[in-house]
């Protein structure tokens, strides 16, 4: 730190060259993550609120009573208007929130979860945290969970099971339901990981798309993960963690009266936590509702089928399987696809990588001119590929 400080126009300037180098989602050229660029409205909230505090909710009842509503938002759209939560940091922290109540809940010394072998790294984060043991199910042909395979290794030890509606890799859906007549039958927690997911799938089942059941529908589902920063369009961080009721969010709740406001409860992993991403969510899902979400789906679904319909015509590069949702991998027999990822990133595309496949996300900030233009550099690899 310099003794004396600099002007703001002088910092501001030092900024913009500092951070030249850094993606733009307004580029279109991020293609392989989950976020995307927040709401201006939800940009303007958010700077608007910084000071708030939800870490010490007895100073901010009013943001306490905004994040109940959003959590109600959500919970509506996910089949529970009853729900109880929190907007927390992200799918890591909500996650982790869900092992650490089932750990509780179940009261057992030796635990054990059950997971798809599509699960987010957080599940393993979370069972080294709690002591948990993490135990991998398989995936079916379809790149689902293999729900046979999940009750073979359902045992004593075991006090929950996961599901995911959207995986990380392709975004498939699991059998959720399945799950829950699983679940309900051997008296076992169940979580699904809907932090992508949560905020596409029930738009496209109002856009007509055939997709499962897996929200609180299904009686066997103890809590949801769900991310307004994702295709939500709230800033970071606004993930979300939804509890079936009031019971199960208390489960993992402290005691912290040395507060300043007087409400002595935190049920979050971290303290402190940002106000203003709960108000801007808050604001963000109050402005678009969900004709306005709705119409959002169908643009970056649009253009998915449209990516899905012409990898093919590539030759040497295909899509892993059709798309569920906005996500579609691409896959090569003939290319080592690490080097078709090599090759996309030194011309500026910003792809996810996976051990067999590149994971392109279509998210709210790809346009048509986007899809056009990364179709054209992809098959200029393919063609340089082939020598």
């Amino acid at each position: 730190m310099e003794i004396k400080g600099s002007p703001q126009k002088a910092i501001l300037k030092m900024l913009d060259s500092r951070l030249e180098e850094d993606f733009t989602y307004n580029s279109g050229r991020i293609i392989g993550s989950m976020c995307t660029h927040p709401h201006p409205l939800a940009k303007k909230v958010y700077a608007r609120f910084l000071e708030k505090n939800l870490g010490d909710a007895g100073l901010f009842p009013a943001t306490a009573e905004l994040e109940k509503e959003t959590i109600q938002m959500l919970g509506t759209l996910l089949s529970n208007p009853n729900a109880s939560g929190h907007i927390v940091t992200g799918g890591t922290e909500g996650n982790v929130l869900a092992l650490w109540t089932a750990k509780k809940v179940s009261r057992k010394t030796h635990c054990e979860v059950i997971v798809p072998a599509s699960a987010h790294r957080s599940f393993y984060k979370a069972a080294d945290l709690s002591g948990i043991k993490i135990v991998e199910a398989k995936l079916d042909r379809k790149h689902q969970v293999d729900v046979a395979d999940v009750k073979k290794l359902v045992n004593s030890y075991t006090i929950a099971v996961v599901g995911i509606a959207g995986t990380t890799e392709l975004g498939a859906i699991d059998p959720i339901a399945e799950l829950s007549e699983l679940a309900t039958q051997e008296e076992l927690y169940l979580h699904v990981d809907a932090a992508f997911g949560g905020l596409v799938i029930p738009f496209l089942k109002d856009l007509g798309f055939d997709v499962p059941d897996f929200d609180f529908a299904l009686p066997g589902v103890c809590s949801i993960t769900v991310d307004p920063h994702k295709m939500g369009f709230a800033p970071i961080p606004a993930g979300g963690i939804l509890f079936r009721n009031e019971n199960l969010r208390k489960v993992a709740a402290w005691d912290t009266p040395y507060l300043a406001g007087g409400e002595t409860e935190q049920a979050t992993i971290v303290g402190t936590r940002s106000g203003a991403s709960v108000i801007a969510a808050w604001a963000v899902m109050k402005h678009l509702g969900r004709q306005g979400y709705r119409k959002i789906v169908k643009k970056c679904m649009g253009l998915t089928l449209r990516l899905a319909e012409e990898i093919p015509h590539i030759e040497g590069i295909d899509i892993v399987t059709k798309p569920t949702m906005n996500i579609v991998g691409l896959k090569s027999d003939r290319f080592d696809i690490r080097r078709v990822a090599h090759e996309l990133r030194r011309r500026a595309w910003a792809v996810s990588l996976f051990p067999n496949h590149i994971r392109i996300v279509l998210m709210p900030h790809v346009l048509e001119e986007h899809l056009e233009k990364f179709l054209e550099d992809l098959s200029e690899v393919a063609n340089q590929l082939r020598g």
